[in-house]
């Protein structure tokens, strides 16, 4: 690899003071060597045949905080979306499915909205996840979790910061296709399954940018501790 990733891990951790590690998600073409297999078992299968690993893909990134480890695309197949955006499975393939069916008759979103969801392009052989300070790979995207106030410094440090809605994790296809670094203020699915807690959002960016934006990134928290700490103490002749 000829990009320190543990140093650029360490510019956006401090500069936002994130809670969570930066995650690392790298789709592949082969079977990664070295890289153990997430080991959960395979779910039931549905009574429409899903099954997997998790319930959806977004609960990998979850793990990912944690440790490195490959996926199958098999791993992915519990949640249709997931696997639709992350270009494990064609429209055609998902969309009878129940959950489909699910969203669909609940208006949470209609069959004229599905193919404008972005999506990988090409199916991967595996998808590997892990904390980006770790990562034996050079990754496609860069996963941040993020409240607020740590948004705020990143739609000011990116120019033209996509912020999306549902389902969220279609911003993962957004960084990796079109290059393009992408907020999501998350999805009921997606936090459901996760445990997302309330304030938190999610905003995936593009590797191959991460030098670029992690600089930006520090220098516009410095800025704006600098404001902040001015009205702060302006603050003062009010109490």
């Amino acid at each position: 690899m000829s990009t320190d990733w543990r140093s650029l891990a360490t510019v956006i951790t401090e500069a936002l003071h994130l809670d969570i590690a930066p995650v690392a998600i790298t789709f592949a073409d082969d079977e990664p060597a070295g890289i153990s297999g997430f080991d959960a078992p395979m779910s039931e299968p549905a009574a429409d045949g899903r099954s997997g690993r998790v319930p959806a893909g977004c609960v990998f990134w979850v793990h990912a905080a944690a440790r490195t480890f490959s996926t199958a695309p098999e791993d992915h197949g519990n949640c249709s979306v997931g696997s639709l955006t992350h270009g494990v499975k064609s429209l055609e393939e998902i969309a009878g499915n129940d959950d489909v069916s699910a969203l669909l008759s609940s208006g949470w979103v209609t069959m004229s909205m599905v193919p404008e969801i972005p999506t990988v392009s090409e199916k991967p052989v595996s998808i590997v996840y892990g904390p980006l300070a770790e990562s034996p790979l050079d990754p496609d995207v860069v996963l941040l979790r993020v409240n607020g106030r740590q948004m705020m410094v990143l739609s000011d440090a990116i120019p033209g910061l996509r912020i999306e809605g549902k389902p969220q994790c279609h911003i993962v296809a957004v960084a990796k296709e079109q290059g393009v670094a992408a907020a999501s203020v998350g999805c009921a699915l997606s936090r459901a399954r996760t445990g997302m807690q309330p304030h938190e959002m999610t905003c995936a960016i593009p590797a191959r940018d991460l030098a670029g934006i992690a600089g930006r990134v520090q220098a516009t928290a410095d800025v704006d501790n600098v404001v902040a700490k001015y009205a702060a103490t302006d603050a003062r002749r009010f109490a």
